[in-house]
């Protein structure tokens, strides 16, 4: 299965399930759910399974077939796949991103090699941007870039809810100049981007086995293009969930970002106006603008 949300002119979110090229979008409640986070709620305290929640909608007339294509530019537009309640991030968990970090002092080799993965609090709902909405570049960065990841949405016990497609947007420079400052790399206005979709687990066999793809955009030009496949990823997306559930209770919905593999070179920051388009096909496309914040 395949969720998402759209939001009209000023209302709120409400679910809808993607279907290839068409969408069906929820028009009212159905069975107490009308958001995705209601939906993955219910399935995770048992009260009903989403393949049954959509067939009844479907059979009750609350979903409406549209054009996907639509929804990136009609009254219904794509928002945030679900309204999380947190988002975590973890950091140094390719080999490439500990080499790009490390300068001299060792540090993030030794995360790198470390039982312990680097984790950290990354946004809440207002600081995250859906598909087509704009990310942030900080005013006080000479070097913000774009972080292609893979990101889970987990329920409370850390069970797997579903796969989507992540942009950790992170002002490099600033963490570069002291590691202390990693919260101020990562904790900002638009900071977040995920989406198009929440796909289930039932249909990716094998999480481990996606590539990922990034193209940053400048005035309809390729500036960079780059790509990492999620099995290079040093430790098992489960076991950085453990690590997160560690004396730290989460509510369902919470989203986990993995890391990234993907990692654009000193000099080729990310400028307002550029499009980032992150992309796998087995999730989808996610495109966002960069903005000034």
């Amino acid at each position: 299965m395949r969720l998402f949300q759209v939001r009209a002119a000023g209302g709120e979110p409400r679910l809808g399930v993607q279907h290839g090229e068409r969408a069906a979008v929820l028009q009212s409640a159905h069975e107490g759910v009308l958001t995705a986070l209601d939906l993955l709620l219910a399935q995770a305290e048992g009260r009903l399974s989403i393949g049954d929640w959509v067939g009844s909608a479907e059979r009750a007339g609350r979903l409406v077939s549209v054009e996907w294509q639509e929804l990136t530019r009609g009254e219904l537009r794509l928002t945030l796949p679900v309204t999380p309640p947190e988002v975590w991030g973890a950091g140094v968990t390719y080999r490439r991103s500990a080499d790009f970090r490390e300068e001299g002092s060792g540090i993030y080799d030794r995360v790198y090699a470390a039982e312990r993965p680097e984790l950290f609090f990354k946004a809440t709902a207002s600081r995250c941007a859906g598909p087509g909405e704009p990310i942030g570049r900080r005013r006080d960065s000479d070097f913000t870039a774009a972080e292609p990841e893979l990101a889970v949405v987990l329920d409370r016990r850390g069970r797997i809810l579903g796969y989507t497609l992540a942009n950790d947007v992170s002002a490099w420079d600033i963490e570069r100049d002291n590691p202390l400052y990693l919260p101020q790399s990562k904790v900002y206005a638009a900071c977040f981007a995920f989406g198009p979709v929440i796909v289930t687990p039932e249909e990716i066999a094998d999480p481990h086995a996606l590539t990922l793809r990034c193209r940053v955009l400048r005035g309809g030009r390729e500036v960079f293009g780059g790509e990492a496949s999620a099995g290079q990823l040093k430790r098992p997306i489960e076991e950085i969930v453990s690590f997160l559930l560690r004396s730290n209770p989460i509510p369902t919905g919470t989203v986990l970002s993995t890391g990234t593999g993907i990692i654009q070179p000193l000099g080729s920051g990310l400028e307002e106006g550029d499009e980032v388009v992150v992309s796998c096909p087995e999730i989808g496309e996610l495109r966002n603008v960069v903005a000034w914040v």
